[in-house]
């Protein structure tokens, strides 16, 4: 109650001090000194306290003051009783009718921060309390970081917005249509962003505002007394109060890690000097996490026994897009000699990554060949090609099925001979909804590769990370085809589907009929059929119109074909 009435007090003081002079203008104070000397101050004008206990990082409301007449402004300690406890004075006169904008920046002390450029009160004379065109916002840029060198401000898509901004001065008024904008600091050159931050100025509902960004703080505590007080952008508002961070612009990444190299069984990940992930083991995985966006970050990758990122074997420069999301696939060989191929170990990286499926029916499949000794491949659900020619290091982009348990074929790339099946049990692990990134990982021939017992197989890695969940398989598959030949007719059929067959040994057979999802739409088991022709009929009369996939599959062999069903 007392602090109120002596804002009251003070504001009435002044009010009363400009109705004498009988000329005014428009003053806000933002407190912007980064020295731990002066964390909290009194301000006082002539001998009126115009702020009591003002900290670091807030700001005043705009207020009348006296205009047309000498004034000093007095920056004192907190504890002052008077305007003769001043640490620093500053004579000033303002002009009638103006608007104006003092940030308090610089050094009080005289050791513990280098650079230290004095203490001041640098003034903008053409200050707004709103926006000068309805719906826009208004932003005065002022650079009130000490160690902070030149900078520029660009926003992606739109170019640099702010050139050339040396410490102590402003930027005049952007004004901007009232949106959500990413701001990149960089040097002076524009070619390496600094920093980046989220302006949400349309979400914090700043439509017809005027405010200030300031860029407050330290490039280098360590240089400056170690103070917490460390860079980034701040915004006053016209209402005053403590100052608004703005967010470090973030991606979000997922790190797998698929090298099946003995040398990389269990690594540490720094981003950075700051360790990112401890004991990372083959075929595991990351959550998804934030990291730094737009400006360039180190991958390190040390072994897992290193107390520091200069132990790093490798390194990996990155720069992540704002609000993107990624998965990162650590694949390859570390070791000299005892693989074959030997595909330097690398990061490879899929942009526009999902943490749940587009659709809440579906579940989202990534595809990434990561196995360093298999050729090119395709996979095919249902006998219809969801992944063509994907080749070591390459991602397939998402595959959207609706949530049920498939067999994936691995196909040569010509498709025509089945190297491996796999069951895929999506809805028995409930991964409806979900996002998932499957891998092929390990080595088709460990011999070749250090006699590795990472064989060859297709993993899982979940959003919420942690062991990748092997894929079983589903059928082994036999050079000798079961299924000599198949004709299916009449096609386009409309009701009943005619297969002929001929098995070239005795084996128990199924037929499976997938639509172009991958998503099995019925299945009939036609038991233990003897070697020679067989003839079978197929009931597709409840079958929506359209195309599918027909298996036949034998004891160690599937065959496909494709009907079109027209009613």
């Amino acid at each position: 109650m007392k602090k109120n009435l002596s804002k009251l007090l003070v504001v009435a003081s002044l009010a009363l001090t400009a109705t004498v002079y009988g000329q005014t203008a428009r003053v806000q104070v933002i407190h912007n000194c980064a020295d731990a000397a002066a964390s909290t101050v009194d301000v006082w004008v002539n001998d009126i306290l115009l702020i009591d206990n003002f900290n670091f990082r807030t700001a005043s409301k705009f207020i009348d003051a006296p205009a047309g007449v000498p004034l000093i402004i007095g920056i004192a300690p907190s504890t002052s009783t008077d305007s003769s406890a001043s640490l620093r004075r500053f004579p000033v006169t303002l002009a009638p009718s103006a608007t104006y904008v003092v940030v308090a920046n610089g050094i009080l002390s005289a050791t513990g921060y280098s650079p230290a450029p004095a203490f001041n009160l640098d003034i903008y004379a053409m200050g707004r309390e709103e926006a000068s065109i309805a719906g826009n916002t208004d932003v005065l840029v002022v650079h009130g970081s000490t160690d902070a060198p030149i900078v520029d401000v660009e926003v992606p898509g739109a170019g640099t917005v702010v050139n050339d901004l040396a410490y102590g001065t402003f930027n005049p008024y952007l004004e901007l249509a009232n949106a959500n904008y990413t701001l990149n600091v960089t040097d002076q050159t524009g070619s390496t962003v600094v920093a980046s931050y989220q302006a949400p100025l349309q979400s914090l509902g700043l439509a017809d505002s005027a405010l200030v960004v300031v860029a407050s703080g330290f490039l280098n505590p360590a240089a400056n007394s170690s103070s917490s007080n460390t860079f980034g952008l701040w915004v006053a508002l016209p209402e005053g109060g403590n100052l608004i961070p703005l967010p470090s612009s973030t991606a979000r990444v997922q790190v797998i890690h698929n090298s099946a190299d003995a040398a990389a069984a269990t690594v540490d990940v720094y981003l950075g000097s700051s360790l990112l992930i401890d004991n990372f083991a083959f075929r595991t995985a990351s959550p998804f996490i934030d990291a730094p966006a737009e400006t360039i970050q180190t991958i390190y990758i040390a072994p897992s026994t290193s107390t520091s990122y200069t132990a790093a074997i490798d390194s990996f420069a990155v720069t992540l897009a704002a609000n993107e999301k990624y998965i990162v696939v650590a694949n390859g060989i570390v070791s000299a000699i005892g693989y074959a191929p030997a595909p330097a170990f690398d990061l490879d990286i899929y942009a526009t990554a999902r943490e749940a499926a587009a659709l809440s029916t579906n579940t989202d499949i990534l595809v990434v060949h990561g196995a360093t000794d298999a050729p090119i491949v395709d996979v095919e659900v249902g006998g219809a090609t969801v992944v063509n020619d994907i080749a070591y290091g390459n991602f397939q982009g998402y595959l959207a099925v609706p949530t049920s348990d498939l067999v994936l074929d691995v196909t040569d790339a010509s498709g025509s001979t089945v190297v491996a099946s796999y069951s895929a049990p999506l809805s028995t692990l409930l991964l409806q909804g979900k996002a998932i990134t499957v891998v092929a990982s390990g080595f088709l021939d460990p011999v070749a590769n250090s006699n590795s017992t990472n064989t060859f197989g297709l993993w899982v890695a979940l959003n919420t990370g942690g062991n990748l969940i092997p894929l079983s398989t589903a059928t082994s598959i036999d050079e000798n085809n079961n299924i000599s030949s198949l004709v299916g007719f009449p096609n386009p059929v409309t009701e009943q589907l005619n297969l002929n067959m001929f098995l070239s040994a005795s084996s128990k057979v199924n037929i499976e009929v997938y639509d172009l999802t991958g998503k099995l739409i019925k299945s009939k088991d036609l038991g233990n059929i003897a070697l020679g022709e067989y003839r079978a009929q197929l009931d597709l009369s409840s079958l929506t119109n359209g195309m599918y996939n027909v298996s036949i599959i034998s004891d160690n062999y599937r065959k496909n074909i494709r009907v079109n069903v027209i009613h």
